[in-house]
């Protein structure tokens, strides 16, 4: 018995439906009207709204803005709303939420006379050229003709200038859109006749309600914390996010998930690097360590994990002086709260120590051979640096120590330990232990010791560059330390240096010259004009030829010596003359005062060509009669000194 199968004709000829091609999201949801573009543009919506009610229609206009922001887009929109006519409408408008007659060719780049040209690749005047031929012809359908010219910046110089003429006056029929990522390449003579738009980044935060609007008309459930990973990384770009988005859907199944995303860029998670942050503004460096290894083992990448440590000091600096900087959409819960925490807790002299190094951190590891490694030496920078003070406070602190009549070195039978630490001394301050905060870490150099209030402290020794050491000494142990003569509560107070009052320039100079500044000494007689000076304040008038420093040098040397607080000001008064002009017009009078002289004179005369070269006055002389003495050296013109070298009068 034979099976026979039969199919009947119309299923063998019936054609077989292919699938439709997919639509990546960037392009199935470019946005078609200008309602949609008022995702991060309204100022330019705005402004094309109220030119089209009005009828002020530019010839020409310049789109700018970074990659994926909707340039193109914009112009095709531009093109439609020129463009637009429907049964009821035949002018241009904005209200394009009716499909007009050309509309659907314009927004798929097909329509005739909607020309769109990228520079990139037609780059030459040929190019242009052909343009300057075809715009003399009215457009075949559309209402203008208009010539969308992507990536302009990229037109040759002759290209440009062959272009300028049409596009200063160009038939009436005729319009220009173009678009730019490089503004600043456009010649100015290109820009003076274009109306200018810059297209703005978009915020995260409109990023996000964008995603979740397609996402629901997908149908596609995502996490809030992955929406906002894709927007931090897509920097302001609805294409870059979208193409993101399209990743993250395929990678995760049909499920945009934090984990999957997080994976997917190779990005640490956020509540792990704020648990890192915590560690370097500790100072622990084990744990910033092993952290950033737990991190890095599970696929972020070095530089990433920096990155994202600067973001989030960043957050933290921001949220020190702006708490609405935590409405942010783009933000984790654990940030908007430990962000608070951590800016109410460290200064911002850290923060921005912190934002320094990681700026000259990120570069290293990116280009090093080994960027974990350099990650980790980073990482180990942050946390040496998180307690050490700023430099106004090394400063003070300096001062305080250098000038404090309390400390003294420590006897001979107080040195170093065995094990590196160092030795005590003795501190006194009229009769009371002095408490301060310890110096930096000696020795190895890692943390830092601060006295608790009620403690005394000692500095241990000197270090190298003679600044003294303090160690504090907790109040149960002040009586075993004595007994090992670590601490002497009697001992004798160093007399204190005598603070000289500064009246005049010759005091500031007689200062720098006892404590050997002799390059501050020199450009204090060449360059300070005294207008005023007390103690603590000093006015004076410097030329325009003089060091810039002088000023900031010699208010910070002031202060060093005498112990109390300057503050040096340059003022628009003349001032008296500098020490080198008053020495010099008063050797210029005695000079006239001797040539006045008449056995000078008479000495002058007997020898031609002789010549004065000093004058000076005895001072003992003037300490016995009061009666100074004029003493003229003169020599020839051979320079042999004549008889008499001294001619007294």
């Amino acid at each position: 018995m034979t099976d026979i199968t039969t199919t009947s004709p119309d299923a063998a000829t019936a054609p077989v439906e292919k699938p439709a091609a997919y639509r990546v999201l960037a392009r199935k949801y470019r946005p078609k009207d200008f309602s949609d573009l008022m995702v991060g543009q309204e100022p330019m919506v705005r402004t094309l709204t109220n030119a089209f009610e009005t009828g002020r229609i530019a010839q020409a206009y310049m789109l700018t803005g970074v990659r994926g922001v909707g340039k193109t887009t914009t112009a095709r929109i531009l093109a439609r709303a020129l463009n637009y006519k429907t049964d009821d409408i035949d002018k241009p408008t904005i209200d394009l939420r009716t499909p007009g007659e050309h509309c659907q060719a314009i927004m798929e780049g097909r329509h005739v006379d909607v020309i769109e040209m990228d520079a990139a690749s037609h780059t030459g005047i040929d190019d242009i050229r052909e343009i300057i031929e075809q715009v003399r012809y009215r457009p075949v359908s559309a209402r203008y003709k208009v010539y969308i010219i992507d990536e302009v910046h990229m037109l040759s110089t002759q290209a440009f200038n062959g272009l300028l003429k049409t596009l200063e006056e160009p038939p009436e029929h005729v319009k220009f859109i173009f678009a730019t990522t490089e503004i600043r390449k456009v010649p100015i003579t290109v820009l003076s006749r274009c109306q200018r738009f810059d297209l703005r980044r978009i915020a995260a935060t409109d990023l996000v309600g964008l995603f979740s609007t397609i996402l629901g008309k997908e149908g596609v459930t995502a996490e809030a914390e992955a929406l906002a990973m894709i927007a931090r990384a897509a920097e302001g770009s609805a294409r870059d996010g979208l193409s993101l988005l399209d990743q993250a859907i395929a990678h995760g199944g049909g499920i945009v998930a934090a984990d999957a995303v997080r994976s997917m860029l190779g990005l640490a998670d956020r509540a792990r690097i704020v648990d890192l942050f915590g560690h370097v503004v500790r100072g622990d460096v084990k744990a910033a360590l092993e952290e950033f290894a737990l991190q890095y083992e599970a696929g972020a990448s070095p530089s990433v994990v920096l990155t994202d440590l600067a973001d989030f000091t960043h957050l933290v600096t921001k949220l020190k002086f702006s708490a609405e900087a935590a409405n942010d959409q783009s933000l984790s819960e654990v940030e908007r709260v430990r962000g608070a925490e951590f800016s109410a807790a460290v200064a911002v002299s850290t923060l921005s120590r912190i934002w320094q190094m990681l700026l000259k951190g990120i570069p290293e590891t990116e280009n090093a051979a080994r960027p974990a490694g350099a990650a980790e030496m980073v990482l180990i920078r942050l946390t040496h640096a998180a307690h050490l003070p700023s430099p106004e406070d090394a400063a003070r602190r300096l001062l305080e120590m250098s000038g404090s009549d309390a400390a003294r070195p420590a006897p001979r039978g107080a040195g170093s330990g065995a094990g590196g630490t160092p030795g005590n001394a003795h501190a006194s301050g009229n009769g009371t232990m002095a408490s301060a905060v310890a110096q930096q870490g000696y020795g190895q150099g890692q943390g830092s010791v601060t006295a608790r209030a009620g403690e005394p402290v000692t500095p241990s020794r000197l270090t190298a560059n003679g600044a003294a050491m303090l160690r504090a000494v907790p109040e149960a142990e002040l009586p075993a330390a004595q007994e090992r003569g670590q601490v002497d509560l009697k001992p004798e107070p160093a007399p204190a240096a005598p603070v000289v009052p500064l009246r005049s320039v010759a005091d500031i100079v007689d200062l720098c010259q006892k404590n050997r500044d002799i390059l501050l000494k020199t450009l204090v007689r060449n360059f300070v004009r005294l207008v005023r000076i007390e103690p603590g304040r000093l006015e004076m008038n410097v030329p325009d030829d003089a060091p810039k420093t002088l000023v900031t040098d010699l208010q910070r040397r002031l202060e060093e010596w005498t112990g109390i607080r300057w503050m040096v000001t340059v003022s628009r008064e003349p001032g008296l003359p500098t020490m080198v002009e008053t020495e010099a017009a008063a050797k210029e009078e005695r000079f006239n005062d001797a040539r006045q002289d008449p056995d000078v004179a008479a000495i002058l005369a007997r020898f031609p060509g002789a010549k004065m070269v000093d004058v000076r006055i005895k001072v003992s002389e003037v300490e016995r009669d009061e009666t100074p003495e004029i003493v003229a050296v003169a020599e020839s013109e051979e320079g042999d000194i004549l008889p008499g070298d001294d001619i007294e009068h």
